[in-house]
């Protein structure tokens, strides 16, 4: 859980307005547990035996060399939701979800849902640690098997099945999930076949027209064994998303892979590098003219920060200028980029104090709720003291916590216009 500072750690700066006036937080980057009897329930009886479902059992996991392994049937392990999808086998696990816990009860073990606090996987109980954290909305990815951008799907076979199997997912977030109560406050977030851009396009279109207008993508198709932005075999799926107004979220990680340095480096050195995946991915979009051939796309980067936003464009215009390495642009990189790319942070205080040069209309705020490295249930409070210590005044915390998100999510279509 991110630290909390105590008052007398920051001054008031006589700019950044008191922690109790700032404006209810829209959280671009929270995390649902999907139901454990979704796809049992939804799924044709033909595809039941090899769809998603949860056994319960006792079980083990261990991390070492950067590599987690999990045993099932464990008599003197944990208790541990275990999902299992066709040639899939994942535990769910204590990290998944230990948003609100103290830290020293957050570790690497298997676990049930009933570990967890009810708002991981509950709608009701969601929003009322929504309300208890000061947020108004919230927008969710998948949290186990399906992973940030859908990969769980998109590595199965029976390609008829995961299609299936997707949909399910998003009938579910937009329908159950994200309505009745959750209307206005849980904004919808789909997944697309990532092996068949033009079905993907066909789900952006289907979703649209149900009310989601934000898909998860990969920043990375290509290491997930897919084309890469530089074939233009995507742009049938860009065509979709320009003509419903559907903005691309990509998650860290939702390319399967981190930076790391080596085999024995520990997983602080990935997390400690966690923005190059949306550097080289902002670099991809721009270079392959992706974002030059379709200028109302919108890009949000989930827990990628914006501190390395000014170098890197700054490179990648000098680069430009140099003309070097086989670059065909009309413009400045950096050109392309202003309005369209989004940063999502929840600790980057550099970012924020070099907000000029990132460009403050370009920093949206993230809870990560239920994730360990959230700021539940002091959101609000984490805010107010990056704000203070950045000298943020009122316009720009409004900007921060809402007034871009509402901008790059197109939240008025959802009624939520301030």
């Amino acid at each position: 859980m991110t630290a909390i500072l105590e008052p007398t750690d920051l001054a008031d700066n006589g700019i950044t307005p008191p922690e109790h006036e700032f404006p209810l937080i829209i959280s671009v980057d929270d995390h649902i547990l999907e139901p454990r009897d979704l796809w049992q329930r939804e799924l044709p009886a033909s595809m039941r035996d090899r769809g998603p479902k949860v056994f319960r059992e006792k079980a083990k996991s261990t991390f070492m060399g950067g590599v987690l392994s999990f045993e099932r049937d464990a008599p003197d392990g944990d208790w541990c939701d275990v999902w299992v999808y066709d040639d899939l086998v994942l535990g769910t696990n204590l990290l998944h979800a230990a948003g609100g816990m103290p830290i020293e009860d957050q570790k690497n073990v298997p676990a049930i849902y009933e570990d967890f606090r009810p708002g991981a996987y509950d709608q009701a109980a969601r929003i009322a640690d929504m309300d208890a954290n000061h947020q108004q909305v919230g927008i969710n990815y998948p949290n186990t098997f399906p992973r940030f951008a859908g990969q769980g799907f998109a590595e199965r076979a029976d390609k008829e099945m995961a299609l299936t199997c997707l949909k399910i997912y998003n009938d579910w977030m937009i329908d159950e999930w994200c309505g009745g109560i959750g209307t206005g406050r849980l904004i919808p977030l789909t997944l697309i076949p990532l092996w068949d851009p033009i079905a993907a396009a066909a789900e952006v279109r289907r979703c649209a027209a149900k009310g989601s207008f934000t898909i998860a993508f990969s920043e990375n198709p290509a290491k997930l064994g897919f084309d890469s932005l530089y074939t233009g075999t995507w742009d049938v799926l860009w065509d979709a998303c320009e003509e419903t107004n559907t903005t691309i979220s990509m998650h860290i990680g939702s390319s399967s892979s981190m930076p790391t340095t080596c085999a024995e480096a520990p997983l602080a050195v990935s997390m400690s590098l966690n923005a190059h995946n949306a550097q080289g991915s902002v670099c991809d979009w721009v270079y392959s003219r992706t974002l030059e051939r379709f200028p109302k796309l919108k890009l949000a980067y989930a827990e990628s920060q914006v501190g390395w936003m000014p170098f890197q464009y700054e490179r990648m215009d000098g680069v430009w200028h140099e003309q070097v390495g086989g670059i065909d642009l009309p413009n400045p990189p950096s050109t392309y980029l202003k309005s369209r790319v989004f940063g999502c942070i929840f600790d980057d205080l550099h970012g924020l104090r070099c907000r000029d040069e990132v460009g403050m209309d370009q920093i949206i705020f993230e809870c990560d709720f239920p994730h360990p490295n959230g700021s539940f249930p002091n959101s609000r409070r984490r805010a107010w003291e990056l704000s203070t210590k950045a000298g943020l005044n009122a316009d720009e915390v409004y900007k921060l916590l809402r007034g871009n998100a509402i901008n790059v999510y197109g939240l008025e279509r959802f009624g939520i216009a301030q």
